[in-house]
């Protein structure tokens, strides 16, 4: 045993003389959902957060490459990879998220997965996030935030969220903090899900809330419609349309989903898409252009709305889509400023290598 001790030191030694940054201690900061819950809550902040996000997509030098998505049919999941580099942050995340549709009836969230934050100097890994789909909840809620923001009309009195999970909560909670909703209507296609998710909302945010059965009639009264689904089928009609409505469509996110029946985009005044190369493979841009509308027209990003390159809604009568498929650069603007928080407080685990 002695004898084998000395080797391993000799040989460390060795190492360390031909390359002395071997021997370099290397700190990443492993942090638990718990402990990100602590650091990022949806509120005001985040929502300015993941508006830089748009607003350096817009502006050129990110590089984001297309989300790598593995389908898995036969579990009703998926698994998505994303990432982007934004020139002047510290780092980069790259994301690794599962969606498994079929967890509410085991009692388990639907989102998973984790965060890894990587140097942007160095390409050393500073910290793992293991949120299982915090952060993705709350930036996809803080990124509809932006889109009512810009693109809803002035005042919403009432707004209607399509789906019952964990994102139609959230989403509404993220458009109360930039319109002041007095009153909610949810619709999903479970009833007893619909009824819980009112609930909650009311509780939330102190309006009413309330289920309905009948999803145009509580359209036709509101200001916003934001569609939480991961449907294959339309679950907003044409014919629901509307003066002085906007919908934020951010459920479809592969190339198998579809939210929107594809007329909706030759209906509206203006369509604007998070990432036109996403949209136009994963999002309801490519149903739309799949069934023939769109096809030679580029819709603008939601970037250029927000910096006033591109004009957005021009009256309270006008009639807006957002499609939001998720993009890497909101993952990394929300991984960095949660690592930003944790190194801050102190919060995470150091693991030395």
């Amino acid at each position: 045993m002695t004898t084998y001790i000395f080797h391993q030191r000799c040989n460390l030694a060795f190492h360390a003389s031909i390359n002395p940054g071997a021997m370099n201690v290397h700190n990443i900061r492993v942090i638990n959902e718990q402990q990100l819950r602590a650091c990022i809550t949806l509120d005001s902040d985040i929502v300015d957060v993941v508006e830089t996000a748009f607003v350096a997509l817009d502006s050129g030098g990110i590089v984001m490459p297309p989300i790598l998505s593995m389908p898995l049919t036969d579990m009703n999941g998926e698994v998505d990879i994303k990432t982007a580099y934004i020139p002047g942050f510290d780092g980069f995340a790259i994301k690794m998220s599962t969606g498994f549709f079929d967890n509410q009836s085991r009692g388990l969230p639907s989102l998973g997965g984790l965060m890894v934050v990587f140097s942007a100097t160095t390409g050393q890994v500073d910290a793992v996030l293991l949120d299982n789909g915090y952060l993705t909840d709350v930036r996809t809620a803080a990124a509809g935030a932006v889109a009512a923001r810009h693109l809803a009309p002035a005042k919403v009195k009432a707004a209607t969220v399509i789906g019952s999970g964990l994102q139609a909560r959230i989403q509404i909670r993220a458009a109360h903090l930039v319109r002041e909703l007095k009153q909610v209507f949810v619709w999903g296609r479970n009833r007893e899900t619909a009824v819980t998710c009112a609930a909650d909302i009311a509780l939330d945010l102190g309006c009413q809330a309330e289920a309905v059965t009948d999803p145009a009639e509580a359209i036709a009264k509101s200001q916003l419609v934001i569609t939480t689904t991961p449907s294959q089928q339309p679950v907003f009609k044409t014919e629901w349309l509307h003066p002085g409505l906007h919908i934020t469509a951010m459920g479809s996110d592969t190339d198998h989903k579809n939210e929107i029946e594809a007329e909706v985009f030759a209906q509206a005044d203006l369509i604007v898409c998070d990432r036109v190369s996403q949209c136009e493979v994963l999002g309801e841009l490519r149903s739309a252009r799949q069934a023939g509308f769109f096809v030679n027209t580029t819709p603008p990003e939601l970037g250029a709305i927000i910096r006033g390159v591109h004009c957005g809604r021009s009256s309270n009568e006008d009639i807006t889509v957002c499609d939001l498929t998720g993009t890497g650069a909101q993952d990394t603007a929300i991984a960095t400023v949660a690592l930003k928080r944790a190194r801050d407080s102190g919060v995470g685990t150091i693991i030395e290598t």
